[in-house]
């Protein structure tokens, strides 16, 4: 999203990321260049960190990455967006609930935070915070001599709302066990009046399909699958149409669907509180009674209230315009 709307004003975008399955060395997405490099050789990076030859070098999350990209080219800047900080404590959820497999997880954990990692960080000229609540989380993990500076993404978002006239509740992400999709199934049990619409797919195949044997047949719960959000408006509609949005993962910074569903008038409803979001905007979950949490947003129509909150807050903040204007301003100072 920064990358196609950094175009648009006319910048040279070039993108270097681990290449994936299907994935070509060098491909052309939305005016960007993408490099991919092979993730069993990370080092492989560097000859196109270097042909990238860019002016500055930003690190959507910190990794080896962006000790390589140092490495490659010492002489240019780099920046660091912090997205998902995660201290000991996340990583062991991590390890709890893994996405993939234990092995995974591990992978992660040594090319996401290693000590090159970590020196990488503090040598950076400057550091952002996706969300205010990373801001100290990571100052403290990284040990960094000043607070990172607030920088948030940039999000579209649909200019008419027009929310359903029955209840509607959503849940986008991907299925996965760190996500806890199969509380928001047993919701959809629970509330047999209440439409239920599921958007995301698992890293995990065999997971997924025993996930959703088990809850595909509840008559008022569509399991869409993955929607792929650049192709068209259909996640933004769908957000539209809804009330609320449920987040069951075990744990999250400050995702983009908060912002997303917020900014198309849902309210949250979520036991991830990030910087207040979910109890400003919603309703925050504290003792697991997600059933308690979504009857008390729907009773006289309270979730409508919160997510006009939401709408006028996310606009103010997270629009577009407003996101890469920061991220030129914070390139331009920093050049």
């Amino acid at each position: 999203m920064i990358g196609r709307e950094l175009v648009k004003y006319g910048f040279e975008v070039t993108a270097v990321v681990p290449r994936r399955a299907g994935q070509k060395a060098v491909e052309l997405l939305d005016g960007i260049r993408v490099f991919g490099f092979n993730p069993r050789n990370p080092f492989s990076a560097l000859e196109l960190f270097r042909a990238a030859n860019a002016e500055i070098y930003h690190s959507q999350e910190p990794s080896f990455s962006t000790y390589l990209a140092q490495r490659a080219m010492p002489d240019r800047k780099h920046i660091i967006t912090f997205r998902d900080t995660r201290n000991i404590h996340d990583w062991r959820i991590e390890l709890l609930h893994p996405s993939l497999n234990f092995k995974q997880v591990i992978f992660n954990f040594l090319y996401e935070d290693n000590f090159l990692v970590h020196r990488a960080v503090r040598k950076a000229d400057r550091c952002f915070g996706a969300s205010h609540m990373l801001i100290p989380k990571a100052k403290n993990k990284y040990k960094l001599t000043n607070d990172p500076e607030f920088l948030p993404s940039p999000i579209p978002f649909l200019e008419k709302v027009n929310k359903s006239e029955t209840p509607v509740v959503c849940f986008v992400g991907r299925l996965d066990r760190r996500k806890r999709p199969e509380i928001f199934f047993d919701l959809a049990e629970y509330f047999p009046q209440v439409k239920f619409e599921t958007v995301g797919a698992g890293r995990n195949s065999k997971w997924e399909k025993k996930l959703i044997s088990r809850y595909e047949k509840i008559p008022n719960l569509n399991i869409r699958g993955f929607i792929d959000q650049f192709s068209g408006n259909e996640l933004a509609e769908l957000f539209s149409r809804c009330w609320v949005l449920v987040n069951t993962s075990a744990r999250e910074s400050l995702p983009t669907t908060f912002i997303e569903a917020a900014g198309h008038g849902c309210a949250i409803l979520s036991s991830n509180n990030p910087g207040g979001f979910s109890s400003m905007f919603g309703y925050h979950v504290t003792d697991g009674d997600y059933v308690k949490g979504l009857q008390s947003l729907l009773a006289k129509n309270n979730w409508l209230e919160k997510g006009k909150n939401a709408m006028q807050y996310t606009h103010k903040i997270f629009s577009t315009k407003v996101s890469i204007e920061k991220h030129i301003q914070a390139y331009s100072e920093v050049l």
